[in-house]
């Protein structure tokens, strides 16, 4: 296969580091053999019976076509869905939770917010712990961190019970206040370790000591219960790399886009459970800096969702918050927004007569009908295929082949129902498809106050070049960028990632100049906490240390993250503070109180340790129109047009040729749709551009 990345060459023989990123439907492979500069990429059918299974089966492969020997990894980094999949599916551990007596009702309560509140019919998601495992301890720990009463050992003895009887796996301790002082929590652990041995524990202060009792509950609750899956899975991992001869130590992809070892993974779950969408936008930033674009628009689509996130000056954006399926995740993530449209996703006709689009997806068993594997009910993929802009060529690096006359059996049942056309079924499938990506699209805009007329998107994953230039056409985007191999640029982000570590200290106080003393004192203990961190992964260069607070005008109920520079605490600057925060809260509020009181409640600190140095090789352009392989018949939306087919890997830097048109490639099919100027960038990117 061609070469995209160039990196600096090894030292000892051949060193390949591998990226490896599992979706619901397909195993992505980034393989760089750093002396030649040789990358190998490969797409494998997940096996959902037997996760991990597919890598083995993928390693397998690479060594046959590529010469790629596992002897000689030197870097593996593993992006996995285990932990989400298992939060969505609710196959999790039977968890009990110890709080304080009188706070049993903590995580129903949660934020007294309805997940949609215009709608008459909707409800909050049940718990991941019924009330039934609630415990209440008399305990209680006072704000300041002193003890107003020590925990009633006896009464823990009698919920351990009362939890085993029940069936309890695991017991998450989370009491008020610990996040100033954890010692409460860590006494019932001990005690919870010593009574139950084999129960794991986990304490809230431990997993994320921030303040607020049901953020911090709820995040404890979601490390805990994907706790024993993911850490067998990644046991089982382990072992089978260690049968396969691979002396690289698994290193995982995080939320954060940042990376962490299998061992803290299988103690810090909570940290890899957006590990593979946050490795795409990882991946997706690279190469935008790579290609000088400082503004983009993400688009990952995969069999089941889409996934959307902003670039802005080159680095991906960050937050708290995201869903995990129905429930928040309150530690540091890269900022996605997703939706349950995706090449897999199935169309139906409801009761009413509605053709609707997913979330309902074939995912890779039986996967859409025309993959042949069993599937019978149509899906975005197979209106792709109806409507001629799939087809073409073996997919999936040869797995798959596709077979049109399934496509349409399925597509020509729904269109039999509605009584349309079958190709104005498969369209209009495809426009739905687009219009609910438009909608959540316009909310991320929104929510940002960006314009996204001013953005380029960036599609990748399996069915982000298919579905890609329709949307941001309808978004009135003007530029669209794919990257030489879009269907594995998540595996890619895992490549390139660095390491990232967050940490975090409630404060609470004033922002003052008596106060400062305090912060410089957290920042302190932080450093040296990431640095720790760093270590521990096996990390010995410098460290990047990145601080951030959480403030707001006193009387305000929630705050905002404001990026300061440590020398402010150095130097006791607190007019740079306070100027940095009013300029943020301008920034996104359009309004800011230079006379307000101002209160700090969190410090944060992010420690990094960069990762491999790649880059993109650069070939000079040569102004050539590109030829097409042949033509074929499109449905276009209003008639068959017959377009231009092109094949990837005949374009050169400097090719160029107008939509309507397809190219083909072993990873994923771009559609491109008329009105579209399209041209071979020097680092083989695909760019389209829209006439105004």
């Amino acid at each position: 296969m061609d070469s995209t990345i160039a990196a600096d060459a090894g030292q000892n023989g051949a060193d390949w580091k591998v990226g490896v990123d599992i979706g619901g439907t397909f195993i992505d492979f980034c393989a760089l053999e750093a002396r030649s500069g040789r990358v190998a990429s490969l797409k494998v059918l997940t096996t959902p019976e037997d996760p991990g299974a597919e890598l083995m089966t993928g390693l397998t492969l690479l060594a046959e076509r590529e010469g790629f020997d596992p002897k000689l990894m030197t870097r593996f980094v593993h992006g996995t869905t285990v932990g989400i999949n298992t939060i969505i599916q609710r196959k999790g551990a039977p968890l009990a939770l110890f709080t304080n007596a009188g706070f049993e009702d903590v995580i129903e309560l949660a934020r007294l917010r309805m997940p949609d509140m215009y709608s008459l019919f909707c409800s909050r998601p049940d718990p991941l712990i019924s009330r039934d495992m609630v415990f209440g301890i008399p305990v209680r720990m006072r704000a300041d961190g002193s003890e107003s009463l020590a925990p009633d050992m006896t009464a823990v003895e009698t919920a351990v019970a009362a939890a085993k009887a029940n069936g309890a796996q695991g017991i998450i301790v989370s009491f008020l206040h610990s996040w100033r002082n954890g010692a409460q929590e860590a006494a019932v652990k001990a005690t919870i370790a010593r009574l139950a041995p084999d129960l794991f524990v986990f304490s809230s202060a431990e997993v994320w000591p921030v303040i607020r009792e049901y953020e911090r509950s709820s995040t404890a609750i979601l490390n805990g219960y994907v706790h024993p899956r993911v850490s067998g899975y990644l046991t089982a991992l382990e072992e089978r790399l260690k049968d396969r001869g691979v002396p690289a130590r698994p290193m995982l992809t995080k939320s954060n886009g940042g990376l962490m070892n299998a061992a803290e993974g299988k103690r810090a779950c909570v940290n890899m459970l957006l590990s593979g969408t946050a490795s795409g936008v990882i991946g997706a930033s690279w190469l935008a800096r790579q290609a000088g674009e400082d503004k983009v628009l993400t688009l990952d689509i995969g069999g089941t969702s889409a996934d959307f996130a902003l670039i802005i000056d080159g680095e991906a954006q960050f937050g708290t918050g995201e869903l995990i399926g129905e429930f928040p995740l309150h530690i540091p993530s890269v900022s996605v927004s997703s939706i349950g449209v995706g090449g897999g996703s199935i169309a139906s006709v409801d009761a009413q007569g509605v053709l609707r689009v997913g979330p309902e997806s074939a995912g890779s068993t039986p996967g859409p009908a025309c993959y042949g594997r069993g599937g019978e009910r149509a899906t975005v993929t197979d209106a792709m295929v109806v409507c001629g802009w799939l087809g073409h060529s073996e997919m999936a690096y040869g797995q798959l082949r596709i077979d049109t006359g399934l496509a349409h059996r399925a597509v020509g049942d729904l269109a039999a129902r509605l009584g349309r056309p079958i190709e104005q079924t498969a369209q209009a499938i495809l426009d739905i498809a687009v219009s609910e990506m438009f909608v959540d699209v316009e909310k991320l805009a929104s929510r940002a106050g960006v314009d996204l007329r001013d953005f380029t998107l960036m599609p990748f994953g399996g069915g982000g070049p298919m579905l890609g230039a329709f949307l941001a056409r309808e978004l009135g985007m003007k530029r669209v960028m794919a990257a030489r191999r879009p269907g594995v640029v998540s595996a890619l982000g895992g490549l390139v990632a660095d390491l990232r570590g967050d940490f975090i200290r409630t404060l609470f106080t004033p922002l003052s100049a008596v106060a400062l003393g305090g912060i410089r004192e957290a920042f302190e203990a932080l450093a040296r906490e990431g640095r720790d961190w760093l270590a521990a992964q096996g990390h010995d260069a410098a460290a990047e240390l990145n601080l951030s607070c959480d403030m707001r005008y006193v009387g305000q109920s929630y705050e905002i993250e404001v990026v300061l520079s440590p020398e402010w605490l150095v130097d006791g600057n607190l007019a740079a503070i306070e100027q940095a925060f009013h300029l943020f809260h301008q920034q996104l509020y359009d309004f800011h109180d230079p006379d307000g009181e101002i209160e700090l409640v969190n410090v944060r600190l992010s420690a990094i340790g960069a990762g491999p140095k790649l880059s993109l090789p650069e070939t000079e352009e040569v102004d050539v129109a590109a030829i097409p392989t042949r033509r074929l018949p499109v449905y276009t939306g209003l008639r068959v047009e017959t377009v231009d087919l092109h094949d990837r890997q005949a374009l050169v830097p400097g090719s160029t040729f107008q939509g309507p048109a397809v190219v083909v490639q072993e990873d994923t099919t771009f559609a491109i749709p008329a009105g579209a100027q399209a041209r071979v960038d020097r680092h083989l990117n695909l760019l389209l551009t829209f006439a105004e």
